[in-house]
C-alpha cells in the first residue's frame, strides 16, 4: 500500500455530536459497531449537541477539553469522530488533544483496508485512501520549508509536500489505469453471460443484513460471513440452478451503510457495476432490526447514486428466526407477482421460496406440455434430461418418446436450434410479419 495504516493502539475515545436540525444525523450505536468492526476498543464515549459544527474544532471548546481529559484518563491512542471532519479540523483537534484523530470516512476506509482480499478490492481501497489522504498530506510534514539541495540542485527546487503530491497523483493515475483494465475484463464477462442469456441476480442490502450467509446457503459456497459490518467487501459470483428456469449468476456485493462516503462509491464503481447491470436485485433486509425502515431508505439512496433504482427488486426479509412465530412465506402484489420473501438464511428456512420467486420474476413463458420425439431426435431428448426438464416419459406404438417437460420457452428454443431441428415443428417459430404495400 502506498499509505500504510498508522501504527498505534486500539483504545479509542468515541465522539458523537447530535445536530437536531440536520437531515443527515448519524447513528451512535452503528458508530460503535463500526469501531468494534475495525478492531477498536471503545474506552470512552463523548456525546453532545450543537446547532452547527464549530469551524475550527467541529466541537466547542468545552467539549474539546472533555475529549482531552478522556484521552488522558483512558490512555487512548486515537479519537474517532462519527462525522466527516475537514483536514484542518482534524489537525486542530489532533494538536489540542495530542492524540491521533480519525473521522468517520477514515474509519470506514480502515475497515475496508482490513477486509479487501482480491487484487481488485485492494486497488479500490488504496485508491479511496489516496484520494482521502491527498487533502491531508500536510499532517505528516512540519518541515515544508525544506528544499531539495545539493550540487546542481540548488535554488527554489521543490518542497517535500509538492514531491509527495506529485508521487501521489502518479499513483492515483496508475491505479485508475489498472482498474480500467479490470472493468474491461468484467464487461467481457457480462457480455458473455448476456450472449448465453444467463441472467444476473445481485444481493444488495444494508451491511450485516445476512447477504453472505444467504449467498452461502443458496449456492453451497463458503464465502466469509460474520456478524460484523462490512464482512464482505469483494464481489463473489456463483452459478445457481433455479427450478423451472435454468441457470442464473448470483452476485454477493459489499453492504451499504448510512451516508456511505461518495469517494468510496466512486472507488468501488467496478464492483458496484455488478449491481448496476443486474437483471434482478435481491434486497436483503434484517427483519429483526428496529431501524430496518431507515436502512431500506439508505440502500435505496445508494442504488439511486449508482443508477440502479429502476432495476426490479425482490425484498428478502431475513433472520425470521429472531422473530416470534414467523414462518417462511411469499408476499405478492395485486398482480400476483412476488414482492417479498420471509426467510432465515441461518437455519436454511425459505430458500426454496426464494428460488421460486426468482423464477417467477425472471422467468419467461414456461412450457409445460408433452413433446413427441422421434428416435432420430434422441439428441434433443438427452439435452432435455440434462436440463432436468423431463417430468415423465412414455413411448407410443411408433416408437416415439413422449416426454412430459417443464422448461422455459427460450431454453427449449435454444436446444431445438442447437440440435438442428425445425422450430416450427415444436411451435417455437416467431410469427411472420406481413406488410401491405
Amino acid at each position: 500500500m502506498f499509505f500504510e495504516r498508522v501504527e498505534g493502539g486500539d483504545r479509542a475515545v468515541l465522539v458523537h455530536i447530535d445536530f437536531p436540525e440536520s437531515d443527515d444525523r448519524e447513528d451512535p450505536q452503528e458508530f460503535e459497531e463500526l469501531v468494534v468492526s475495525a478492531g477498536g476498543e471503545p474506552a470512552a464515549f463523548i456525546g453532545g449537541s450543537r446547532s452547527t459544527p464549530h469551524p475550527k474544532y467541529f466541537v466547542g471548546p468545552g467539549k474539546l477539553d472533555e475529549i482531552k481529559a478522556a484521552v488522558a484518563s483512558t490512555g487512548a491512542d486515537v479519537v474517532l469522530f462519527n462525522h466527516s471532519l475537514s483536514p484542518s479540523q482534524e489537525r486542530n483537534v489532533e494538536r489540542a488533544v495530542e492524540c491521533r484523530v480519525l473521522d468517520r470516512t477514515g474509519l470506514i476506509l480502515d475497515i475496508f483496508a482490513q477486509r479487501a482480499r482480491t487484487h481488485e478490492g485492494k486497488l479500490q481501497v488504496e485508491l479511496a485512501q489516496l484520494q482521502y489522504q491527498s487533502t491531508r498530506l500536510v499532517r505528516g510534514w512540519t518541515h515544508l520549508e525544506r528544499q531539495k539541495g545539493g550540487i546542481g540542485l540548488r535554488g527554489p527546487g521543490e518542497t517535500q509536500l509538492e514531491t509527495d503530491r506529485r508521487l501521489l497523483q502518479a499513483r492515483i493515475s496508475s491505479i485508475h489505469r489498472r482498474l480500467e483494465k479490470v472493468e474491461k475484463q468484467r464487461n467481457q464477462g457480462r457480455r458473455a453471460r448476456s450472449r448465453s442469456d444467463t441472467p444476473t441476480v445481485s444481493l444488495v442490502g444494508y451491511t450485516n443484513a445476512g447477504k453472505s450467509t444467504l449467498f452461502n446457503a443458496l449456492t453451497r459456497s463458503e464465502v466469509y460471513a460474520a456478524d460484523q459490518l462490512f464482512a464482505t467487501l469483494d464481489p463473489t459470483l456463483r452459478r445457481l440452478s433455479i427450478p423451472d428456469m435454468g441457470d442464473i449468476v448470483l452476485a454477493d456485493t459489499v453492504g451499504f451503510i448510512r451516508h456511505l462516503p461518495h469517494k468510496l462509491v466512486q472507488a468501488f464503481k467496478a464492483t458496484l457495476q455488478e449491481t448496476a447491470e443486474a437483471d434482478l436485485l435481491l434486497h436483503v433486509i434484517d427483519s429483526a432490526d428496529e431501524d430496518r425502515v431507515e436502512n431500506i431508505e439508505q440502500v435505496e439512496a445508494v442504488l439511486e447514486e449508482i443508477g440502479s433504482l429502476d432495476i426490479p427488486r425482490l425484498e428478502i426479509f431475513n433472520k425470521i428466526d429472531l422473530l416470534d412465530d414467523f414462518e417462511p412465506a411469499i408476499e405478492r402484489d395485486d398482480q400476483g407477482m412476488p414482492v417479498r420473501v420471509w426467510v432465515s438464511a441461518q437455519r436454511g428456512d425459505g430458500l426454496a421460496l426464494i428460488q421460486a420467486a426468482i423464477a417467477e420474476r425472471l422467468g419467461d413463458d414456461i412450457i409445460a406440455q408433452q413433446l413427441a420425439l422421434a428416435p432420430s431426435e434422441s439428441a434433443l431428448r438427452a439435452a432435455l434430461y440434462q436440463q432436468n426438464a423431463v417430468l415423465g416419459e412414455a413411448y407410443d406404438d411408433a416408437g416415439n418418446a413422449l416426454l412430459d417437460v417443464r422448461i422455459q420457452k427460450k431454453d427449449l428454443k435454444q436446444l431445438v436450434k442447437h440440435n438442428g431441428l425445425d422450430l416450427e415443428r415444436f411451435g417455437l417459430a416467431e410469427p411472420k410479419a406481413f406488410f401491405e404495400h
